[in-house]
């Protein structure tokens, strides 16, 4: 697999304060990457890193092929990068502001006026584009600083905590924005503590806490390793079926655990933590069945991102 973006080890002090601690990190060209971790985790730090913002302690990081070390102008020129604060541009217009930055990038004059209006467009701010930027929504500055990223249209964007502060609705146009670059062939590496928005939008995921590098990867193949059992839920009449099918599944060697949990309705419900495959599973519904107990559900609990970060973050891996 072609990795875009790499750390190894990274270390980074301030004073005495330790907040990374030897991250290495891999991210596959053309994923939407998600960093996910509390505040003061690292996250931003590893991005002043690989922006070349901030130099580590130690370690090394490359971007697009480019040492953040040795090929600073490189890396710059590779990245769109979107901090996690605006800044004040009391005296732009909306145009004017992505003006300007495409000028920074050496974009010739006579080509900015399609840009501005291409960038615009792609983030629907083409009614605003007269408005002074300080009067616009946050939700609309988000999408004006994502539109600058882009101006020199850059292989990857790092972008530190994009939905921070928005409401729903604003968070819900910048995840799908996201997605419509991604599938411009764009490489996607934001941060964020709000899980919703990474599990909705990323392939891949790296879980950090307290400058360390828990985990990474696809979200499939780390659902995988981290829910090693699946979760049934098992509805039946009263508690007197319930400790039948307890009975019928502990015979059938893929039920790790089954337990009566609280009652719904009047029913009774029972837990299995079961660790095989679709097959398998059929014939534990088959078993309950055959046993002469009347089934009223028989569900498997999907877990999410959130129960997952919260299963590694407390340490508990099995």
């Amino acid at each position: 697999m072609d990795w875009i973006i790499k750390t190894y080890d990274l270390h980074k002090s301030f004073g005495s304060f330790e907040a990374l601690r030897g991250i290495t990190l891999e991210v596959p060209a053309g994923s939407i990457y998600g960093f996910v971790g509390p505040n003061g985790a690292g996250k931003t730090t590893t991005m002043r890193i690989l922006t070349t913002l901030t130099r580590p302690s130690s370690g090394q990081a490359w971007v697009a092929g480019h040492s953040v070390l040795e090929d600073r102008r490189a890396v710059r020129r590779a990245i769109g990068y979107m901090p996690d604060e605006f800044g004040v541009y009391e005296d732009l217009r909306v145009w004017e502001y992505l003006d300007f930055f495409a000028a920074c990038y050496d974009i010739p004059e006579n080509q900015r006026k399609a840009l501005v209006a291409d960038l615009l467009e792609l983030v629907d701010l083409q009614h605003r584009r007269e408005e002074m930027v300080d009067k616009l929504s946050r939700g609309m500055k988000q999408r004006l600083s994502l539109a600058r990223t882009l101006a020199h249209d850059p292989q990857v964007l790092i972008l530190d905590e994009p939905a921070s502060g928005l409401d729903p609705r604003a968070r819900v146009e910048i995840r799908e924005l996201l997605g419509e670059l991604a599938n411009m062939g764009k490489t996607i590496f934001f941060s964020s503590h709000i899980l919703a928005d990474v599990e909705d939008v990323c392939s891949h995921i790296g879980i950090v806490e307290a400058g360390e590098l828990i985990m990474q990867g696809s979200i499939d193949e780390l659902k995988l390793e981290l829910m090693a059992h699946r979760e049934i839920i098992i509805t039946v009449l009263d508690h007197g079926a319930a400790e039948s099918v307890i009975g019928l599944a502990r015979e059938m060697g893929q039920v790790v655990e089954a337990e009566i949990i609280t009652p719904k309705n009047g029913r009774a419900r029972v837990r299995v933590d079961f660790a095989g495959n679709d097959e398998e599973l059929g014939r534990l519904s088959r078993r309950i069945f055959d046993g002469d107990v009347a089934l009223l559900g028989f569900n498997e609990e999907e877990k999410d991102l959130e129960h997952m970060f919260m299963r590694v973050t407390r340490g508990l891996v099995t």
